[in-house]
């Protein structure tokens, strides 16, 4: 990664993960903070043979085997679906379950039993460059319990030299055996200033609206970026969805649509209960206010419609006809909420937001 991509906010992680000891580390910080950054940067400097100043020097045998992902003694286990994205391909220090990258299939959000067990076969063996060995598991929670029980055991007693790196996002979702047996490693959210100065040096325009966006985490307001979405289209989102203009979502890939809705809705039952709201400015939120937002009880309606749909939301349907669909089913709220049963008799009411 070059200096100018790297976030700063990693910098004093990295030198505490350096100086600790421990054979395996746990990455960890809430949503998209550089966790995976980090355990490279980490697993570099671990092989380097001339490293500076808490970095890899990029300059000797073992930096450039890792810049072309053939070094011997380095191992990477990710899901299929993250290769793409991560700019992994099933060849690139790899060794998951090769049936994968040559099936027809859906990438697989797992990280597969098989592919860990290849792992492990792996670290047992000596190490090609006589030093140590790097394994790096991201993200740790992709692991199902069976294949986090089947890690265990390397866990407590890794062979030789060898050196693990965990990342998390949720490291309560990891099982405790797992989590007992690493060093934790956090990360702390950068703050807003440091967090939009990143995005602005990688070219996001309105950075400070995706990063309100991606609520905090600057890598996520990228992932938003790179997209497709500008701050300005974010903004515009209460104001569509209370029209329900669902052209005005329809480029947007159906998993982002979802995450928007959710985080209106999440920002509407928070100025509804009086309340700030997180991930929307309050301009972008005034439109929404004319005549009225629903009450209480049909946004918490609207909040359980919406985590099913997230539970469907990588189904292979028509996409603008799923946006359109969800459109619908939010517009509907400010037609029905004067008029929807309130459970005693009388109507549902509705709050103006403030």
């Amino acid at each position: 990664m070059s200096d100018e991509a790297w976030p700063t906010w990693l910098d004093e992680p990295l030198l505490r993960g350096l100086a600790m000891r421990a054979h395996a580390l746990l990455v960890h910080a809430p949503g998209a903070l550089g966790q995976f950054d980090l355990a490279m940067a980490l697993a570099r400097t671990w092989l380097c043979e001339l490293p500076a100043n808490g970095r890899a020097c990029g300059q000797c045998a073992a930096c450039r085997l890792m810049d072309a992902r053939s070094h011997p003694d380095f191992h990477i286990l990710l899901p299929d679906a993250l290769r793409a994205s991560l700019g992994w391909s099933s060849n690139d220090a790899e060794m998951g379950d090769e049936g994968d990258s040559k099936s027809k299939a859906k990438p697989s959000r797992e990280i597969k039993i098989d592919a860990l067990r290849a792992a492990i076969d792996w670290s047992q063996r000596t190490s090609a460059r006589g030093g140590a060995k790097v394994l790096v598991i991201h993200p740790a929670e992709a692991m199902n319990a069976v294949t986090a029980n089947a890690l265990l055991k390397t866990l407590e007693e890794p062979p030789g030299r060898l050196r693990m790196l965990l990342t998390a996002a949720d490291p309560d979702g990891l099982l405790p055996t797992v989590r007992s047996r690493c060093q934790r490693l956090p990360i702390a959210t950068p703050s807003a200033t440091e967090g939009s100065k990143w995005l602005a040096g990688q070219g996001v325009p309105d950075a400070d609206l995706l990063l309100r966006a991606a609520g905090g985490q600057a890598q996520a307001a990228l992932a938003l970026h790179e997209d497709g979405i500008s701050g300005v289209a974010w903004s515009q989102v209460p104001e569509a969805v209370r029209r329900g203009h669902a052209a005005a979502l329809s480029a947007w890939p159906v998993p982002r649509v979802v995450d928007a809705l959710h985080k209106l809705c999440h920002d509407l039952l928070c100025l509804a209960v009086g309340g700030p709201a997180r991930f929307y400015s309050a301009a972008a939120l005034a439109p929404a206010a004319r005549p009225a937002v629903p009450a209480v009880a049909a946004l918490v309606a609207w909040q359980s419609e919406l985590l099913r749909a997230a539970r469907h939301e990588e189904h292979p349907w028509h996409a603008a006809l799923r946006v359109e669909a969800l459109m619908a089913q939010a517009a509907a709220l400010w037609q029905t909420a004067r008029v929807a049963p309130s459970g005693r008799g009388g109507a549902l009411a509705t709050l103006p937001l403030r």
